[in-house]
């Protein structure tokens, strides 16, 4: 199908400024929304990286409206397209969403509208746009745009990287090319360009707004023992006004918070992926609503989820990642106002990052396996495999078998036909092949440890905490101190007890002949050359300790450290 005519950029301004007004009841874009939307509107293929809470739906919704055909969004989050259609329909847009969580009713409503065309918006997951039934009643009508929500789960260095994004590449030639425009909140440079190249974006269709929310107080807990970090997390949800998100790694953790919490009188909710659907529906409902003031959850709760009066993000366990850290405590503070985004920091919590980590990607042996169950005839019955099938045979993860069977499609090995039947196309490809196309993984399990480390690193610095967040997202950050988290609140106050001492330090006139061998005591002010003055912490015959006003300790021989002395003219 050939691709859609699209408007020419000249008359974009005024229609963006008529539909932002009368549908959409907005004065004004926010910065980065209109370069996203122009180059949407003018055809050109865009990644916007854009902090949660920026309006990156607005970016699609409002192009959704102009072009010519329809518009396909495909996201991971159910929940945010439940939340998403219902205010696109009360503002008089047909939207509709496709996908495992809506009933049968609302599913038949939705599949006739995609197929009369009266579906403005289609919200589907990456899962069911790869089936071809699905794909063949969207290319009824033509599709003007590509919505790639959540991008990052696209890139195989991403910190959610979903095998089912990988369909996306495949799908988009048969949707007759339409402008592809892909959203996230959190991608590194090698993350964006990972999803350029998967997408076909080219380097200069990337908007990157800045990730820094000044009105996200970032502070972290050290904590001793696990026994220590739940009165911590008690004490924090039980001081903190406001709704909040209580984080855990694990289903075990949020069970034990949850608990914990409900015994403390507190109103909480639970959700975790081994609930139920109704159950985490009703849960989810209860706190958008504001009937329970904490969710407790895993991180299958939260993505997508527009609750803007957030005032506390807990996090009661280790992120793996800066990136995961970032998104799921960017939950807070999106009207703008004051949140606080506290994490627990245990050590030990590492090992629990580090568990999940193995076994995640696919190995020479999983590629390996696949293909020999596909040079076997499938099960009695059955005219060929299918990944339902395969995954029960070969006894592995479904992710796991979805990036093998990514490798082994992409490099021709194995096809796969509309009806997600499987098929051999290279029978001999040897061990050798599926090392070389498996090896990449290698890295990224490196790449995973690394992501690690700089987790730990955040949580135990001493720097500047938005800094440390800014430097590793952005590869920067346009200050040296933020001036409100934890550490910043630290340094300032340091500063200010060494500030305090330097000004009531008594005159030492300058002696005849310079000593030679000091004699120091804690809480001297004392002068290093090229660092300036400080006060000692700890002095002996042989070394001398010194804190000076940018935090920083260092240790001196005791012939470099000379008492600090004012001018006549100072006191």
């Amino acid at each position: 199908m050939a691709a859609p005519r699209r408007r020419t950029p000249q008359a974009a301004p005024r229609q963006v400024r008529t539909v932002l007004r009368d549908t959409f009841g907005l004065s004004r874009l926010r910065p980065g929304q209109a370069t996203v939307i122009e180059r949407v509107l003018a055809g050109l293929p865009t990644l916007a990286v854009m902090p949660t809470g920026a309006g990156k739906s607005l970016c699609y919704q409002l192009p959704a409206l102009l072009l010519p055909g329809r518009t396909v969004v495909v996201s991971p989050l159910i929940a945010l397209m439940k939340d998403q259609c219902e205010s696109l329909r009360a503002l008089g847009i047909p939207a509709v969403q496709v996908n495992s969580a809506v009933d049968s009713e609302e599913a038949r409503a939705a599949e006739e509208a995609v197929a009369d065309g009266s579906a403005r918006i289609i919200m589907t997951t990456p899962e069911r746009l790869a089936e071809p039934a699905f794909l063949d009643m969207v290319l009824t009508h033509p599709v003007s745009l590509l919505a790639v929500d959540e991008a990052h789960c696209i890139s195989q260095w991403g910190h959610d990287f979903r095998p089912a994004f990988l369909e996306i590449a495949h799908a988009l030639p048969r949707l007759g090319k339409p402008v592809v425009l892909a959203l996230t909140a959190t991608a590194t440079e090698e993350i964006a360009q990972d999803i350029c190249k998967q997408l076909r974006i080219p380097a200069a269709g990337l908007v990157n707004t800045s990730a820094y929310r000044p009105n996200l107080d970032l502070r972290v807990v050290p904590v001793a023992r696990e026994a220590d970090k739940l009165a911590q997390a008690l004490k924090l949800v039980r001081g903190t006004s406001g709704s909040g998100i209580v984080y855990t790694a694990t289903v075990k953790a949020a069970q034990a918070v949850h608990e914990a919490l409900l015994a403390a009188d507190e109103s909480t909710g639970l959700y975790h992926g081994k609930l139920s659907t109704p159950d985490r529906h009703a849960a989810q409902e209860a706190f958008m609503s504001g009937e329970r003031r904490v969710m407790v959850a895993t991180n299958a709760f939260g993505l997508g989820i527009d609750k803007p009066d957030i005032r506390f993000v807990l996090h009661y366990q280790l992120p793996a990642t800066l990136e995961a850290y970032y998104q799921e405590a960017g939950r807070a503070g999106r009207d703008g106002q004051l949140a606080r985004c506290t994490l627990l920091f245990l050590r030990g919590d590492k090992a629990i990052q580090q568990f999940f980590m193995a076994g995640r990607y696919p190995g020479e042996e999983d590629a390996a396996a696949v293909l020999q169950t596909l040079r076997a005839p499938p099960p009695q019955g059955v005219s060929a495999w299918t990944l339902p099938l395969l995954q029960a045979r070969v006894a592995r993860a479904r992710a796991k078998l979805q990036v093998a069977l990514g490798l082994l499609r992409k490099d021709r090995i194995v096809g796969q036909a509309r009806d997600g039947s499987l098929r051999l196309l290279k029978a001999q490809a040897g061990g050798a092949r599926m090392r070389e196309l498996t090896e990449t993984y290698g890295r990224k399990r490196d790449l995973d440890r690394e992501a690690l480390e700089r987790m730990v690193f955040y949580a135990q610095t001493g720097q500047c905490r938005w800094r440390v967040l800014l430097e590793h997202l952005e590869g920067g950050a346009p200050f040296e101190r933020c001036e409100h988290c934890d550490n910043c609140r630290r340094i300032a106050a340091h500063e200010a007890v060494v500030e305090d001492l330097l000004r009531r330090a008594p005159v030492v006139e300058e002696a005849e002949e310079e000593d030679t061998s000091p004699v120091f005591t804690r809480g001297d002010v004392v002068e290093v050359k090229r660092y300036g003055r400080g006060v000692v912490e700890e002095a002996n015959a042989t070394q001398v300790t010194v804190a000076f006003a940018d935090r920083s300790r260092r240790s001196f021989l005791p012939e470099y450290v000379k008492r600090a002395r004012r001018q006549a003219a100072a006191l």
